[in-house]
């Protein structure tokens, strides 16, 4: 550890995201894990809680103390559970830390929207529609100088970066969008549930929240925000008996303007080729991208087919990395001016 390292504080510490920044933040060059809180394991060391952590990672969890914290780190990954989240966000914030928030409470643009979709009344509903969204492909800019990033969710991150760009450019149409998005076990978190159980998920897939998932506001929020134009959006999220990863297979279709279907493929390719030339986690491939192909890295691999009159896009993503940690740790090095690469496999 250097004394000139920036210090991370993480904020709530048994979960799978928790575990993946302790995880990466092993390896980076300038930064350091100096806190960790837990309410319910509060002296024990992280790494009884998370035992890959073992001999590696030994930090004693302590209890939530915004003010000890902001004399102790520089930056607070905060891992709670949406709903939670924004009241602590706001005492760390407010103690003069960084923040960067894994739950949707500072995600949505409308506090309307947000309190609709998740049954709460928001602490602190003066920060919704003001806190920068943490997708540096497009937001850094405002990452940079931001006090609180909103960490994007994973299911989203598979969509947004394929559709906001074609969307901007239209060359689909905006009103009839499908995202049929599938997922690894660990995105349902840590915590047991009887759907997560193994007997349960094993040799099966299922959708659920068939209409009535969180993610899909944040999908159509971000992607009007980036492209300046509404859209119309249906998305089913699928249960996989895999540990980690997201594969979204995006049906649209193609606008006048792209032409007809072969040329909307040759079209789509090229714009998204254009606009992550500089990103340098996202590849636009000419295979079929597959959850093994980026499992454990932040990398985002996505391509564009043709199937009748309609343009498949198909995205995939490490859900507990690029759709979570990875992505916090790529923010705070966009946040305190570190290369973006920093702790993260290229």
């Amino acid at each position: 550890m250097s004394s000139s390292n920036l210090r991370v504080a993480l904020i709530g510490s048994t979960g799978y995201t928790a575990l993946e920044v302790a995880r990466l933040l092993l390896t980076h060059p300038r930064a350091d894990l100096v806190v960790a809180t837990s309410r319910q394991d509060e002296g024990k060391p992280l790494s009884e809680i998370h035992p890959m952590l073992a001999g590696r990672c030994d930090v004693l969890l302590q209890p939530l103390d915004a003010s000890e914290i902001a004399k102790a780190a520089d930056v607070a990954m905060c891992c709670l559970p949406h709903g939670a989240s924004a009241e602590s966000v706001r005492e760390l914030a407010e103690a003069g830390m960084r923040v960067i928030d894994f739950s949707a409470d500072f995600r949505l643009s409308s506090l309307q929207t947000y309190e609709h979709w998740y049954g709460v009344k928001h602490p602190w509903p003066e920060r919704i529609g003001n806190v920068v969204y943490g997708m540096p492909e497009f937001f850094a800019d405002e990452i940079k100088t931001a006090d609180i990033v909103a960490n994007p969710g994973c299911y989203p991150t598979s969509a947004i970066m394929p559709l906001a760009p074609l969307v901007q450019s239209g060359l689909i149409e905006t009103d009839d969008i499908i995202v049929d998005s599938k997922s690894g076990v660990s995105g349902a978190g840590r915590s047991p549930k009887l759907g997560t159980l193994y007997c349960e998920t094993n040799e099966s897939i299922a959708a659920y929240a068939v209409g009535t998932h969180r993610h899909a506001p944040e999908m159509m929020d971000l992607v009007e925000r980036i492209s300046g134009t509404p859209i119309e959006l249906m998305f089913t999220p699928h249960l996989t008996p895999m540990d980690r990863g997201i594969l979204s297979t995006i049906y649209v279709k193609p606008s006048a303007k792209a032409g007809g279907i072969d040329a909307a493929v040759d079209s789509m390719m090229s714009l998204l080729r254009d606009t992550y030339s500089d990103a340098p986690y996202v590849h636009v491939v000419d295979h079929l991208p597959a959850t093994k192909h980026v499992a454990g890295t932040n990398h985002v691999q996505m391509t564009v087919r043709h199937s009748g009159n309609r343009v498949v896009i198909v995205c995939a993503i490490d859900n507990l990395t690029k759709g979570a940690s990875g992505a916090a740790v790529q923010n705070m090095n966009v946040m305190f001016g570190l290369p973006e690469t920093d702790g993260l496999l290229v």
